[in-house]
Parts: structure tokens; C-alpha cells; sequence
């Protein structure tokens, strides 16, 4: 599920990637739902790709999300009450338990937390590819 959604360095919010053009990508913003082009200079990263340092590795960024979303049982986090970073990483090693303090960085956190929340926004509460032989809500 979220190879197909996309962050783009040079703009806010998150964006489902629709079709691919010539030397550009068309993508709908999860908030919005406006179409526009993202261009070969534009910093686009799939969701699918990021994955959160521990200290045993790396943790995809799927499992992350199904952690948090057990955690705050299907709620949106409060990034209002997390504005001091002791909150911020509190709540983050309840997230992820073993993850490299060094590597991690409190703004990494809050953009965790919030693309959370744009997800959860745009009705998507699954994280994780679905099995071979399985087929998601999505497909149904």
C-alpha cells in the first residue's frame, strides 16, 4: 500500500501516485485530491522505501505505522501535546522501543507522526503489502 504513496520534498501533505508521463510523475494529494505533475527534479520518495534506524537495523516504515496505529487504537497522535522533545521521544520509543537515538531525529519523529495522521485522514489504515494469495480492501 504505500509504494504507491509518495512524499515530495518541495511540498507539503502526501501524495498517491496515479500515472507515470513523459520524464514526470502525475500524483493526487491525499488532503486535497488535486491532480498535478512531479518532475524528474522534484524529490519524490515512495513510503514503501523509508525505513526508521534501530539499533538492531532498519525497521520498515509499514511496520512502524501498524505499530503506531495499535498503539493510539486507530486514533489520530495529538501533535499539539507533543511539542517538548521528551514527549516527542517518549512516545516514539513506545513506536519503535530499540531505535538509534543518534540516527533519529526529533523533526523525523513529528514527520512520522503526522504523515500518520494525513493516512488516517485519507481512510488508509493499512500499511503493509498484502500476501501472496491475499487480497486487500482495496482490491475488493
Amino acid at each position: 500500500m504505500l509504494k504507491k504513496i509518495v512524499s515530495i520534498s518541495t511540498r507539503p501533505g502526501l501524495f498517491k501516485l496515479v500515472s507515470n508521463g513523459n520524464r514526470m510523475l502525475i500524483v493526487e494529494s491525499l488532503l486535497t485530491g488535486k491532480r498535478s505533475p512531479a518532475y524528474a527534479h522534484d524529490k519524490v520518495v515512495s513510503l514503501g522505501d523509508i525505513s526508521i534506524y534501530t539499533n538492531e537495523g532498519d525497521v520498515p516504515l509499514a511496520d512502524v505505522l501498524t505499530s503506531l496505529h495499535t498503539l493510539q487504537e486507530g486514533k489520530p497522535v495529538d501533535l499539539k501535546a507533543l511539542n517538548d522533545e521528551s514527549a516527542l521521544r517518549s512516545l516514539f520509543a513506545k513506536v519503535v522501543p530499540d531505535y538509534d537515538v543518534d540516527r533519529v531525529y526529533p523533526g523525523d519523529m513529528r514527520k512520522l507522526f503526522s504523515w500518520y495522521n494525513l493516512l488516517l485522514e485519507a481512510g488508509i489504515k493499512e500499511y503493509k503489502e498484502p500476501e501472496e494469495g491475499q487480497t486487500s480492501a482495496d482490491d475488493k
